[in-house]
C-alpha cells in the first residue's frame, strides 16, 4: 500500500509528526517496534499508582512550540496545572531554588561569598550573551573560580546534570542561561504563520474542562491565552522565574498523549510491534521501508535515535555517519515511591533537587492530581543521572540510599517501589555533543526528535524539532496546504 508519509517510531515526536502532517492532507503510516506508543510521554499503573515515564515539567506553555502545535493542530488539549516552584533540599534547609539575583543573594543553602560570585557570573554571562557572544562552547566549570565551596560546586553540578545530563565540565554557560530562563526561546503565532503560512485550524477545547473547577487552572490558562510583552534579558535579572509558564498535565502525562491521539484524523494508521529493518532508497531518494511488509511512500521520517539511522539506510556519507555517532547521550534512573500517607516533607506544589553526592530531581505528582495515588496516599518520583560504567543494581542501591538520607524516615511509609532506566532525551546538550539536522543527505528522508534540536527539554524540545521539520518539509515543497 502507498502512503504519503511513513513515520518510524511512535514516541511523542513521531505522533506529533503524524498529527501535523495528516492535518495538511497526508495519508500517514506510523510504525512502532514496541508494544506501546508515546515513548517518554506516557503513564501506566503500578499497584494502584499512576506513574509517568519519568518526572516531567512541560515548559514554554505561554509562547513555546507545544503551544503553537496545540493551537494549530490539536482538536483537544489537556488542562495544565500551575507547575509551582523549584526547591532545594539539604539536611538543614528546604528553600526555593534561586532564579534571579535577589533570590541568589538570600539563598542561605550556599555561603554568602559564593552567592555573590555566582550572581556576578550570571550578570556577566547575560551581558555577553545579549551582545552576541557565543557561550555554547564555554563550560560552566571554566567560567567559575576554583575557590568555591564544595556545597556550591555540588549545587552547580546538580543544576548542570538536570539541564544537560552532564557535569559542569561538559555543560555550557549558554545552557544554564536558557535552562534557567534568563534567555528564553519562543514561537509566537505570528512567527509560526510567517514560516508555515496561514493554516485553517479548528477551535480547540479541553477534554477535562468540565471535570475541574476553573479556579484550579485559571492562572496558567490565562497566561497561555494571552500574549505578554517579553522582558529584556536584563529585566529578568531582577524578576526571572524559572517555573514561569510551566505546567503539569492534569491526569498525568497520558492526558497529553491522549489528546494527541484523539486529535489524529482517520488518515493516520499506527502499527505497533512492527520494526522497520530498512529504509528503502532509490536514486538517492527515500521511497519506503521494509518492516513486516514493504511499505512505499513519498516521504520517510525517522524519529528513533538518529545514531541508529546508518543501520537502516544505505548511501549515507561517511562524514554524516561520523556526525551522528558524535551525538552525546545520558542514562537516567527514575524511582517512583508510593507512600502510605501524604508526607509533610512533600506538601508543596512543584519539584525539588537534592544536590549532595548523588543529586536527584523529585516531583510529588499526586499533589497536582490526587487521583494518581490511592485515596490519602502520595506518589513521588525521583530522577537521577546514572553512570553507565557502573552496574544498574549498584546505581539503584545508591539512589535509594540517597533518598533515605535526604528524607529521613521515608522508608517507613513506602508501600510501592518502581524503577525506570532509560535515555530521557536522545541528545544531551553538552559542549562537544552534536545534534542532527532534520534533513538528511537522502532526499525526502527526514529526522525528528530530541536529538535534532537542543532547545529546552523533553516534550518541549520534541515540539521544537517537529516545527523545524515542518519548515524543512514546506521549503522542500513536500507539505500539502
Amino acid at each position: 500500500m502507498k502512503y504519503d508519509v511513513i513515520i518510524v517510531g511512535a514516541g511523542v515526536s513521531g505522533l506529533l509528526c503524524a498529527l501535523t502532517l495528516s492535518k495538511h492532507g497526508n495519508k500517514v503510516l506510523v510504525l512502532e517496534k514496541g508494544m506501546t506508543i508515546g515513548g517518554q510521554c506516557n503513564s501506566y499503573n503500578v499497584d494502584g499508582y499512576q506513574v509517568d515515564t519519568g518526572p516531567h515539567a512541560i515548559t514554554h506553555l505561554e509562547v513555546g512550540p507545544l503551544k503553537r502545535l496545540m493551537d494549530n493542530y490539536f482538536d483537544y488539549v489537556p488542562v495544565f496545572e500551575n507547575y509551582g516552584n523549584y526547591f532545594a533540599r539539604t539536611e538543614k534547609n528546604f528553600m526555593v531554588v534561586p532564579s534571579n539575583l535577589k533570590e541568589f543573594i538570600t539563598f542561605d543553602a550556599l555561603p554568602k561569598r559564593d552567592r555573590l560570585i555566582i550572581a556576578q557570573g550570571i550578570t556577566k554571562a547575560l551581558t555577553l550573551s545579549t551582545f552576541g557572544m557565543d557561550l555554547s562552547k564555554q563550560s560552566v566549570y571554566d567560567t567559575l573560580p576554583k575557590t568555591l565551596s564544595n556545597d556550591t560546586c555540588d549545587f552547580v553540578n546538580a543544576i548542570c546534570y538536570f539541564l544537560s545530563g552532564k557535569s559542569m565540565k561538559e555543560t555550557s554557560v549558554h545552557r544554564i542561561l536558557t535552562g534557567s530562563a534568563f534567555v528564553r526561546d519562543s514561537i509566537t503565532q505570528e512567527q509560526f504563520e510567517m514560516d508555515m503560512g496561514k493554516f485553517e485550524r479548528k477551535q480547540t477545547e479541553s477534554i477535562l474542562q468540565s471535570l475541574i473547577p476553573s479556579n484550579l487552572h485559571k492562572p496558567l490558562h490565562s497566561r497561555m491565552s494571552t500574549f505578554s510583552v517579553p522582558l529584556t534579558s536584563f529585566g529578568r535579572l531582577a524578576t526571572n522565574q524559572a517555573s514561569c509558564s510551566q505546567g503539569y498535565p492534569r491526569q498525568g502525562l497520558k492526558a497529553l498523549l491522549n489528546t494527541i491521539l484523539q486529535s489524529l484524523p482517520d488518515s493516520v494508521e499506527i502499527m505497533t510491534e512492527n520494526r522497520v529493518n530498512r529504509i528503502i532508497t532509490e536514486n538517492g531518494k527515500a521511497i519506503g521501508v521494509e518492516a513486516d511488509d514493504t511499505y512505499h511512500s513519498n516521504m520517510v521520517i525517522h524519529t528513533g535515535f538518529a545514531k541508529h539511522l546508518p543501520k537502516m539506510t544505505e548511501q549515507l556519507p561517511a562524514s554524516y555517519i561520523q556526525e551522528l555517532d558524535e551525538i552525546d547521550q545520558t542514562k537516567s534512573l527514575t524511582i517512583w515511591l508510593g507512600l502510605d500517607q501524604v508526607m509533610e516533607e512533600f506538601s508543596y506544589i512543584g519539584s525539588e533537587i537534592w544536590f549532595k553526592d548523588f543529586p536527584y530531581w523529585a516531583m510529588p505528582i499526586s499533589n497536582y492530581d490526587s487521583s494518581l495515588a490511592p485515596k490519602g496516599k502520595q506518589l513521588v518520583g525521583f530522577a537521577f543521572i546514572i553512570d553507565s560504567n557502573n552496574s544498574e543494581k549498584a546505581e539503584i542501591e545508591k539512589a535509594y540510599n540517597t533518598i533515605y538520607r535526604a528524607v529521613p524516615g521515608i522508608e517507613k511509609h513506602i508501600e510501592m517501589k518502581h524503577e525506570q532506566i532509560g535515555v530521557p532525551e536522545k541528545g544531551a546538550v553538552t559542549i562537544n555533543g552534536k545534534f542532527a539536522n532534520v534533513r538528511t543527505p537522502i532526499k525526502n528522508l527526514y529526522l525528528a526528535g530530541t536529538d535534532t534540536d537542543n532547545r529546552s527539554m523533553g516534550i518541549t524540545r520534541a515540539a521544537y524539532s517537529v516545527i523545524e521539520l515542518l519548515k524543512a518539509v514546506k521549503e522542500d515543497g513536500n507539505l500539502n496546504n
